[in-house]
């Protein structure tokens, strides 16, 4: 019998969440048994070249033996290579080893990448060879990507957590990211969630596409190895083009695939492509904006999880064809061996339907940060009453848990924010600009762009002479892409608030608009390019001979200014080849041309 007050008691129960009993699951000794039984099925394609289990693993032994007496359990093997069989084997490799596997990008700035080296210390750095710092002795090793070496770093090795499997960076607000330590039992029982929830296995094909220093990168890696099915390197172009990304699906025969929230929006907004074979669509990394539409033919789910927890801790699954609403969806329900708390400042459960912190416990736990002081700060003691769980991580989000236990996303309590898809501590790009001898205080501010998403300000006291363009030049390898801020503005002072601390807002607010370049174009093409690139980058003084990139262009950017371009004119453009135009005005001329091949081809 149904309680009576059910309805009326219902806000007064906590928020506490629990996942199912969760699996545990290995991680390399499942890819090494799938190379075992299934030895001659693809396990990565790579454009036309396709490496089987067995040659995938005989590559990784190779790499692992010249590094083994050299590099062994516990050690960091930093690595700096783009999606490639390569990248593959020498993570794998790092596996065999025992080494704790710590993906930095092919690009990670080479000062950014000199900070962790002498920070985090790893023992070993995989890459080409000048991008990595000098000193220590440096190996060849034997991989497809011609003239990859490991340094070997010298000096004592960081102290990493026993059985951390991989540690990833996120961004530090004392300037230096904060490195994550996962366990190979976290992940493993992650990788069994995400296999039981997609069907993933043999024969099927799964997508290497997100950016290999975004903590997403290790589940659909780990994800094809330890289930039999096969990894496909995506060409860079998908990564800006969306048109581009639906087209390499159905030609790839892309069957699973995971997705940044930015690139995945454009997706969802267009009509579904025809002809796909792709069955499953996890998208993560920002708050979703929209549900997808009953023309979608693949299953959708919008994922939650922060770095700390294993990249995934809640889903909301939307089946194919169904009336999704047309709001933002929820962040759903906690996975198996998940356990989710909304708490108030002194970390109480608050009632359901409270809005509060989100603190994150379970199975998908990470061990912590590689510094045990912020450890300490950031996992804490769990409530009184909550099972499952003896510690939880302060994520700093602020959420909602509804009455029937689904979580909605409601932003950060802090000043951390995201930005295309990553978290951003603007703490970091302050300290990076304090670098500069010329630079007295930075504040770096987070505002809406006029096309939507996050875009960063600098905020600039610096002593006379000093060029916002050239600070900012000076900034970016110090920084992830997407932390480099649109635009630096000199200031002479901070506006305070009540507090006594920077009033980022009333910077914003008191922020002058820069006036419109004189040139605003010839003709309406070249117009509407410079409308859209002052938009995306934020910048009303570009002028048509500007460079998208030199301009504080970046992926997101370049990804929505081609969704506008097709939607006004009806043209689709391929980023590399708009990326490749000197200037604003060749892009316009660009678009012309393409303009003008119909009318020309019917002629």
């Amino acid at each position: 019998m149904e309680h009576p007050d059910k309805d009326s008691t219902n806000t007064q129960t906590p928020s506490i969440g629990y996942g199912r009993p969760h699996q545990d699951g290995a991680v390399l000794d499942l890819f090494t048994s799938w190379a075992h039984r299934t030895p001659d099925a693809p396990a990565l394609i790579d454009g036309e070249r396709a490496y089987s289990y067995a040659e995938l693993d005989r590559l990784a032994d190779t790499v692992a033996e010249t590094l083994r007496g050299k590099v062994g359990p516990g050690d960091l093997l930093g690595v700096c290579l783009a999606h490639s069989v390569s990248l593959v084997a020498v993570t794998l490799a790092a596996a065999k080893l025992g080494a704790v596997h710590l993906p930095l990008g092919p690009r990670p700035g080479e000062r950014r990448l000199r900070a962790v080296a002498e920070q985090l210390r790893p023992a070993c750095l995989v890459g080409e060879p000048d991008l990595l710092p000098p000193g220590g002795e440096r190996l060849p090793l034997e991989l497809p990507t011609a003239g990859v070496v490991a340094a070997l770093m010298p000096g004592e090795q960081a102290r990493v957590p026993v059985g951390t499997h991989y540690a990833v960076l996120t961004s530090g607000s004392t300037g230096t990211p904060k490195a994550v330590a996962v366990t190979e039992p976290a992940l493993g029982a992650l990788l069994h969630w995400y296999r039981d929830l997609t069907g993933l296995g043999p024969g099927e094909r799964h997508s290497l596409l997100i950016g290999v220093a975004f903590d997403p990168h290790v589940q659909e890696l780990w994800a094809g190895l330890t289930s039999g099915a096969a990894l496909v390197v995506a060409p860079e172009a998908v990564r800006w083009d969306t048109g581009a990304l639906t087209d390499w699906w159905r030609e790839a025969g892309i069957t699973a695939s995971i997705l940044p929230t930015p690139l995945a929006e454009p997706v969802l907004g267009r009509p579904w492509p025809a002809g796909l074979a792709l069955r499953h669509l996890s998208i993560g990394g920002d708050r979703l904006r929209r549900a997808p539409g009953p023309d979608v033919t693949a299953t959708v789910h919008n994922a939650y999880g922060p770095a700390e927890a294993t990249v995934t801790t809640t889903v909301h699954t939307m089946a194919p064809g169904g009336d999704h609403g047309a709001g933002a969806p929820p962040i759903g329900l906690p996975i198996a061996g998940a356990v989710l708390l909304v708490t108030d400042e002194d970390g109480r459960p608050v009632p359901r339907g409270t809005a509060g912190e989100l603190r994150i416990g379970g199975r998908g736990l990470a061990a912590g940060y590689l510094d045990p002081e912020l450890t300490a700060r950031r996992f804490v003691d769990a409530p009184a009453g909550v099972v499952g769980t003896d510690r939880v991580y302060r994520t700093g989000d602020r959420v909602v848990m509804r009455p029937d236990g689904v979580l909605e996303f409601h932003g950060r309590l802090d000043d951390q924010v995201k930005v295309s898809g990553v978290r951003i501590e603007p703490a970091e790009v302050e300290a990076a600009f304090e670098r500069d001898p010329l630079v007295r205080r930075a504040v770096v501010a987070a505002e809406q762009a006029p096309t939507g998403g996050a875009r960063l300000l600098a905020f600039v006291q610096a002593e006379d002479g000093a060029d916002p363009e050239a600070l900012l030049a000076a900034v970016r390898p110090w920084l992830p892409e997407q932390a480099a801020p649109s635009a630096v503005r000199l200031v002479e002072r901070f506006p305070l608030d009540a507090n006594g601390k920077v009033d980022r807002q009333a910077l914003l607010a008191e922020a002058p608009t820069v006036p419109a370049s004189a040139d605003d174009g010839d003709g309406p093409v070249e117009r509407t390019v410079l409308k859209l690139c002052r938009e995306l980058i934020g910048r009303a003084d570009l002028g048509p001979s500007d460079n998208f990139l030199a301009a504080g262009g970046n992926s997101l950017a370049a990804a929505r200014l081609l969704e506008a371009l097709e939607g006004e004119y009806g043209v689709r453009l391929r980023a590399p080849l708009v990326l490749r135009q000197p200037d604003l005005r060749a892009v316009a001329r660009l678009v012309e041309e393409r303009m003008a091949e119909p009318a020309a081809a019917t002629a």
